[in-house]
């Protein structure tokens, strides 16, 4: 993580910290931060948390260089002090302790005796001076953004972020931030995930902020939510940083280089042909279907004419497959083929519920589903590239 961001040493206690804290709180708190630490690291520190109190809380950091969470809870601090403690066994032992107070103490050579109840543990610790230092929420310059409203479009577009190393600007999603709106855009070259949200009034943005986060930043934001009431999260950033400030919690991820595609350049203009369905009953279609499709590429095929959707699949391991819907369709025949785990992603982030209106140009063009019932403020689409079948 980089150390250009200001960082203050004042609250780095040193001595040898002393508390009492809530299994409880503590254990909350330790779930939060666990799931950012390294579970395979070359860097030792980087499996341990960092633990710091003073002023009757304990802080708890814990990073893999590239994401880091800094989080704290109430404790009573007989001694202010800072250590660490490996996260991994440190978590699974708190979460088999009863509920009560917790008593933690620094010993000589970085063993840290934890006492609860009748049970007596000490813990190996290493130097807190090993511990990489991370970058502070900046002081000025944070934007509101509402948390639901947040979450919703990391949950329409996460699934098509680029899994591929090598493409790294396609290892996040693009946040972009207007005055009254905020949008979200991911791709991996095969499909196209854009949600927008409109009547978002964010002060202090004129013209629009463009930022690509991360893929796990934003599994780490989506999931401090989801155990979070905030109605808000403040986020900033400075040339290497994004900073996400969640209650008390502090995300900071290191910025992912690169431009992000043009993405406004492939989105479908004119496809006139479209079919409107029940979400469940396409997905059911589609799952059963993909049973029967080629294992390496997933095709399936897409048949629409007069007033009914056909999908079938075949393969000569599998044999074949068809399934038909009937609905609403005057439009010329057309046949295309998808890749079907690609339409079952989207069927998922919907949650199967209502209607989505697939729409064509062409055998050769890209896709595009849309929820049909969607809100007026927030416009949901999803672009597939179809594949030769």
């Amino acid at each position: 993580m980089s150390t250009t961001a200001v960082t203050t040493d004042t609250a780095a206690p040193t001595g040898n910290l002393e508390i009492t804290v809530s299994r409880a709180e503590l254990l909350r708190e330790l779930t939060a931060a666990q799931s950012v630490v390294e579970r395979k690291t070359t860097i030792p520190i980087l499996s341990n948390f960092l633990f710091e109190a003073a002023d009757d809380r304990l802080t708890i950091t814990a990073t893999d260089l590239d994401l880091s969470l800094r989080t704290s809870c109430i404790a009573k601090v007989k001694t202010s002090g800072a250590c660490t403690i490996p996260a991994r066994k440190l978590y699974d032992y708190i979460k088999l302790l009863p509920e009560g107070d917790i008593s933690l103490k620094l010993m000589d050579n970085h063993w840290v005796q934890i006492r609860a109840g009748r049970s007596n543990t000490k813990m190996v610790g290493m130097a807190r001076a090993n511990f990489p230092q991370v970058p502070e929420f900046p002081a000025i310059g944070a934007f509101k953004i509402a948390a639901p409203a947040l979450r919703n479009m990391i949950s329409k577009t996460i699934f098509a972020i680029s899994n591929e190393e090598s493409r790294y600007t396609l290892n996040g999603a693009l946040l972009v931030l207007k005055s009254e709106s905020m949008a979200m855009v991911a791709t991996d070259g095969h499909r196209l995930a854009h949600i927008e949200k409109l009547g978002e009034i964010l002060e202090g943005i004129s013209g629009e902020k463009k930022t690509l986060i991360p893929r796990k930043a934003l599994a780490e934001i989506s999931s401090l939510l989801g155990g979070s009431d905030a109605e808000h999260i403040e986020f900033s950033d400075d040339e290497q940083t994004l900073f996400f400030k969640i209650g008390n919690r502090v995300l900071t991820s290191r910025k992912l280089t690169g431009q992000f595609p043009n993405y406004e350049a492939v989105l479908p203009r004119d496809n006139t042909k479209f079919v409107i369905v029940r979400s469940e009953d396409l997905m059911k279609s589609i799952q059963r279907v993909a049973q029967f499709a080629d294992e390496r590429s997933g095709a399936i095929k897409l048949r629409l004419e007069q007033n009914e959707l056909k999908i079938s699949a075949q393969s000569t391991d599998a044999g074949e497959s068809e399934d038909i819907i009937e609905t609403p369709y005057n439009y010329d025949p057309i046949v295309v083929g998808f890749n079907s785990s690609y339409l079952i992603d989207y069927l998922r982030a919907t949650g199967e519920t209502g209607e989505v209106r697939l729409e064509f140009k062409d055998a050769q063009s890209a896709g595009q589903m849309r929820p049909e019932d969607g809100s007026d403020d927030v416009k949901y689409r999803y672009i597939l590239m179809p594949m030769r079948i």
